[in-house]
């Protein structure tokens, strides 16, 4: 039985995680930032733990809620996009908002979880996206939701090197039927969820810091 630890796990494709590797038989930590999201995670069988990612004095306490783990894999899911594009210049709070929560807490999340997943030799993975890539952008939408996701993956890749027994690496999950993602998306939640459990049970040393799909495939340019 692997440990996993989820952090952003309220809905959507945190959650799936948590119900994926429970119905697995995995043993599962995940946060949550309010008391429904909280039951939810309960319901599942996972432990859980309060931890809002937008709000650093929450989410500087993870280190000591997980003293003595051993984490054979972690997810960083927590994300919002904010819905502005580059004719218009962010607000302070939108931009603290997305910054916080997309690339802050994760960065926050490192220094703490990724030293319990170098002791088990585990795998370490940020949700991004393809939004994210720098080359071949089509349009401004989203621009602020991109700078984020974009520097996150710079933090994954420049955070491999301090932790040479795991695995980081920065996944996107796919155009999914999400409340980002809407209807139309062609990937379920469950679909893209398994997806991304497969690949980071297969990832190789060379995808150590890397930016890949929900299928291991490497992104051309960042």
């Amino acid at each position: 039985m692997s440990t996993v630890l989820v952090i952003g796990a309220s809905r959507g494709i945190g959650l799936e995680f948590v119900r994926q590797y429970r119905e697995a038989g995995d043993r599962v930590i995940a946060t949550a930032r309010d008391d429904a999201g909280l039951q939810r995670l309960r319901e599942l069988g996972a432990e859980a733990l309060r931890i809002d990612v937008a709000q650093p004095a929450s989410i500087s306490g993870l280190a000591w809620q997980l003293d003595g783990e051993k984490l054979d894999t972690a997810l960083y899911v927590a994300g919002v996009f904010p819905r502005i594009d580059a004719g218009v210049p962010p607000t302070r709070e939108a931009f603290d908002l997305a910054m916080h929560t997309n690339l802050l807490g994760a960065m926050q999340a490192i220094p703490q979880v990724a030293p319990l997943v170098d002791e088990a030799g585990g795998r370490f993975g940020f949700i991004s996206s393809a939004m994210a890539q720098i080359r071949g952008v089509p349009d401004g939408r989203g621009w602020l939701y991109r700078a984020s996701k974009a520097a996150l993956n710079m933090a994954v890749a420049c955070a491999q090197h301090q932790y040479p027994r795991a695995t980081l690496v920065a996944l996107s999950p796919g155009w999914v039927q999400t409340d980002m993602g809407g209807a139309a998306a062609p990937l379920t939640v469950d679909d893209s969820v398994s997806r991304m459990r497969a690949t980071l049970a297969r990832l190789t040393p060379a995808q150590r810091g890397a930016f890949i799909d929900q299928d291991g495939r490497a992104f051309d340019g960042w």
